[in-house]
């Protein structure tokens, strides 16, 4: 049963940093690279679909990964795990605090209503998932180093 939840996890995690690393390095650049209108559109609804999915994803990672770390307590792997954990959490105090609202402004925009300096608030959403990117990739190859 242990084993199980060693996997789930693992695989929760490294699918969402996945998703994560696609937005990151393929999605967002697709989507800059299109015209301001469709750009900023597409900006709009991938802050729609990924801001009603993500919560849940980062909140049940970080859930499974504590679960994982109180079930599985010993002294050989828990410290990663731990860190793992914390390196969730992380993500996502910086997700409320810095991602979110500049989503939550981002995902009602329309070329009608957009603000002036709405590239500017895309590119630092950019830079910020960067940092999550790096936080979650860090808390990944934890859990995995974890199972070795």
């Amino acid at each position: 049963m242990f084993d199980a939840l060693e996997i789930v996890t693992t695989v929760v995690v490294g699918l969402m940093v996945g998703v994560e690393l696609a937005v990151a390095f393929v999605m967002n650049p697709i989507l800059n690279a299109l015209p301001e209108d469709s750009s900023q559109l597409g900006h709009a609804h991938g802050g729609r679909m990924m801001g009603a999915l993500m919560p849940f994803w980062y909140i049940g990672s970080l859930v499974l990964v504590a679960v994982w770390a109180v079930t599985g307590w010993d002294p050989h792997g828990t410290g990663l795990v731990v860190g793992g954990g914390v390196l969730l959490a992380v993500s996502v105090i910086m997700s409320v605090l810095l991602l979110v609202p500049i989503n939550n402004r981002n995902k009602t925009w329309t070329p009608e209503n957009r603000p002036a300096d709405w590239k500017q608030q895309v590119q630092r959403w950019n830079r910020y998932h960067y940092v999550r990117v790096a936080v979650i990739v860090a808390a990944f190859t934890l859990l995995v180093a974890a199972l070795v």
